[in-house]
């Protein structure tokens, strides 16, 4: 048998592992990176809709060995299991996050935030300041300018709006996640299908979509907070690194570039894409991210 030296030019993959872990009933699904040095820089990936951990698992292959990154998925998504009558709001999420965090002893991470991962991070952000060493933003929006008019027309549905719940649930569709994942890039060939196809495989779930229906409804309380969440990015200036696709059909260039407003220092990546953007810029990104995590080590 024949050893890899360390010379080697292959990249190896990080080891990664996977677990689940109890917080307040819900048995939480997480994966691991298991990295060469046990004092590695954290990394907390907080996933998107209508995703999950999974989403991440290449840029833990590529990143993992050398920072511990972990990925759980919230309930009412991926291979998390939740109470049958769980709420589904944004704080019941991030309370779960952090009594997660929690569980694993995790006292200082730097966050990566997508999508609905912006909410659920900031939230975390708020309550345990002296926990965030940093902010990795991907297609996360905090700023009423970074909503196109689509997304401003489906935050404004409401269970009284005749015929919100079929507009919300035809976004649970097949067709649907795929052009999440496909529109706005300049190569759809880039994305796997793999991606949308296992979303749409735990979307299929039963009681997920009235999960995700109760989410949409809720993301209003996203927008409510935002002023709060801005007043901490101006108040705390953490390290900050946006990566965002200007093709996003839901978050505008604009978002990203309003960051900078509170975190001048922050450093700002487009690319023509969507808002899958690690789908298809993944070694950009992944490389943006690495050299922003040794920065916070140095």
């Amino acid at each position: 048998m024949t050893l890899l030296a360390d010379t080697s030019p292959i990249s190896v993959p990080a080891r990664t592992v996977h677990r689940y872990v109890e917080v307040d009933g819900v048995e939480v699904f997480y994966r691991e990176s298991l990295p060469e040095r046990a004092d590695a820089p954290v990394l907390l990936l907080l996933h998107g809709f209508p995703s999950a951990s999974h989403q991440f698992r290449r840029l833990i292959d590529n990143l993992g060995r050398h920072y511990r990154l972990i990925a759980p998925d919230y309930p009412g998504f991926g291979h998390t299991r939740a109470p049958e009558h769980f709420t589904y709001s944004f704080d019941r999420l991030a309370h779960v996050v952090e009594g997660f965090t929690e569980r694993l002893g995790l006292t200082r991470y730097a966050m990566y935030l997508f999508d609905f991962g912006a909410p659920v991070g900031f939230r975390l952000a708020l309550r345990h300041p002296e926990r965030v060493t940093g902010l990795v933003v991907q297609n996360g929006n905090a700023y009423l300018e970074g909503l196109s008019d689509t997304a401003r027309d489906f935050i404004a549905l409401t269970p009284e709006t005749p015929g919100a719940e079929s507009t919300i649930l035809g976004l649970f569709t097949l067709a649907a996640t795929r052009a999440q994942y496909e529109g706005g890039t300049t190569d759809p060939a880039l994305v796997a299908p793999e991606g949308w196809l296992l979303d749409q495989h735990f979307l299929d779930q039963p009681g997920r979509k009235e999960a995700q229906l109760a989410l949409a409804y809720d993301y209003k309380s996203n927008l409510a907070a935002y002023p709060a969440w801005q007043t901490w990015l101006r108040q705390h200036r953490p390290p900050t690194l946006i990566t965002w696709g200007t093709g996003d059909p839901f978050f505008t260039e604009s978002g990203a570039r309003a960051y900078l407003n509170d975190v001048p220092e922050a450093e700002l990546h487009l690319f023509r894409t969507g808002h899958f953007a690690l789908e298809d810029h993944l070694p950009e990104i992944a490389t943006l991210t690495a050299l922003f995590l040794d920065r916070l080590r140095a």
